[in-house]
């Protein structure tokens, strides 16, 4: 069985989790907050970031997340939903939203350093960050808007959704616990969307949890 290396409130490894129920792969769920000591992160990825995708046969495990996605995808094409249009063109679009939702859950996760660091705090680099943030959501918001049904490329249920989805939830809880940023009034169709897909079994049973770091972020 699969083993797949998370942390739970990460948005990147939600997109693998949702990907693998999708797809009804079975596979092992594993916490880790990989900036503690008895993490075991460095020991499978010398990135030493997470989610990690383990092995039972033996194989050299896989990490970062977009991979991850990708090998899921390709490695179990006709197993599940393909989660991935057939042409080119509504594949690179796909990709595009993957590289958007991803780059939002960036520059958020350098939100939550920055606020950190307490008296030197820089306003004009988390300003920066904030607006990628909201400048991702408003190009997901016209995405939305342009759909001609559910989904944002051509109708079916691909990993564009996924990442749009799992990053719509980091920024539910961080709008929710608190308050960086608001969305939802702003974007109502956007929220639908968002809500749509949070009733899906996988997103339902892919739920991020905030963890609690009790060691300094070397």
């Amino acid at each position: 069985m699969l083993t797949l290396i998370s942390a739970t409130p990460s948005p990147y490894a939600r997109k693998n989790r949702i990907a693998l129920i999708e797809k009804g792969i079975p596979f092992e769920l594993k916490s880790e907050i990989p900036w503690h000591s008895t993490t075991e992160t460095p020991k499978y990825n010398p990135l030493e970031k997470l989610p990690i995708l383990i092995f039972d046969d033996g194989r050299a495990p896989i990490y970062e997340s977009w991979y991850i996605q990708e090998y899921i995808v390709q490695k179990y094409r006709g197993k599940g939903p393909d989660l991935m249009p057939d042409s080119l063109d509504d594949q690179l679009q796909v990709r595009q939203i993957q590289v958007l939702a991803d780059g939002a859950c960036d520059a958020m996760s350098l939100v939550f350093f920055e606020t950190g660091r307490g008296d030197s705090l820089s306003k004009e680099w988390l300003d920066r960050q904030l607006r990628k943030v909201n400048g991702v959501i408003k190009a997901m918001d016209e995405l939305v808007q342009k759909m001609e049904g559910k989904f944002l490329v051509c109708d079916e249920f691909s990993v564009a959704d996924i990442a749009a989805g799992a990053m719509l939830g980091m920024m539910d809880m961080v709008e929710t616990k608190f308050g960086l940023i608001h969305w939802k009034e702003q974007y109502p169709e956007l929220n639908k969307y968002w809500e749509m897909l949070e009733s899906r079994e996988s997103f339902r049973d892919a739920q991020p949890v905030m963890f609690e770091l009790t060691e300094k972020v070397a």
